[in-house]
């Protein structure tokens, strides 16, 4: 049976070989590379439902509010949250939505306390997971706490009807996310041989990923795997992607007759 939500997407995704590669991510301001299998980052995505549920007090229906860049770390955030039937948030670019929680990076971290949210955390997207350089007493630093909640999170069914995205007036289901991302699997005929470069750059907000997430969710209704990249000159970009071996890109298109799949 297909998969009904976000969860079971990852879950089957996952089941398929979780030794693989899942997502490989460079960081643009010091070109460290960094490359998490499906078993590593699935213990990411668990531990991080774990601080939710047994750190944050977190319940199903409950909104998470993502006010971070597209990253790996905020990709987990997102799994976490569909593993435990909570809502992402997902914000634009420099603002922080009002949410019962609030995910944020060091620069808006002071406005994420001023929305009132039930509980802040603040994360440093340090490439080697280093904490914040000044955490407020009130917030939550995401790189201390997260590694002290256990590396399995036995999640129980997730109502695919309930509220799984929404940024301003858009709001979707689990189902419609979990639809969403077959439909464009199989429009992008991914499969788990596929490694999928989404380029973009470190200020950009997950909804780069799409309205409705779907650049992200059908690498995993594909088991394919992923690859964050910035943008770079002609060559460095090329050079990069034959490196990591890439067969389809999201956010560049690339001439007639290129083994490269531009995905849209």
């Amino acid at each position: 049976m297909s998969a009904q939500t976000p969860l079971e997407l990852w879950r089957t995704a996952k089941a398929a070989d979780s030794a693989r590669p899942f997502v490989t991510a460079y960081d643009e301001a010091t070109g460290g590379r960094v490359e998490l299998s499906y078993a590593t980052f699935d213990n990411w995505v668990s531990k991080t439902a774990n601080m939710l549920v047994d750190g944050l007090a977190a319940e199903p229906g409950d909104r998470v509010a993502i006010a971070l860049p597209l990253h790996w770390q905020s990709l987990a955030w997102v799994l976490a949250c569909w593993s435990t039937g909570l809502t992402v948030v997902a914000a634009e670019p420099g603002t922080v939505p009002e949410a019962d929680i609030v995910v944020a990076d060091a620069a808006r971290l002071e406005a994420a306390l001023a929305t009132g949210a039930r509980e802040v955390v603040g994360s440093s997207l340090h490439p080697l997971g280093l904490p914040l350089a000044d955490c407020p007493p009130a917030a939550v630093d995401y790189s201390v706490e997260v590694r002290g909640y256990g590396d399995q999170f036995f999640a129980g069914s997730v109502d695919p009807a309930g509220s799984a995205l929404e940024h301003g007036a858009a709001r979707f289901t689990g189902a419609e996310i979990a639809q969403a991302a077959r439909i464009r699997a199989e429009e992008w005929e991914l499969t788990a041989v596929d490694r999928v470069a989404i380029i973009a750059s470190t200020t950009d907000p997950l909804l780069a990923l799409g309205p409705d997430l779907s650049r992200f969710s059908a690498v995993l209704a594909g088991a394919a795997a992923v690859v964050l990249t910035p943008d770079l000159d002609s060559a460095s970009l090329q050079s990069r992607l034959g490196m990591e071996r890439v067969t389809a890109v999201v956010g560049r298109r690339f001439p007639s007759g290129s083994p490269l799949k531009s995905l849209t």
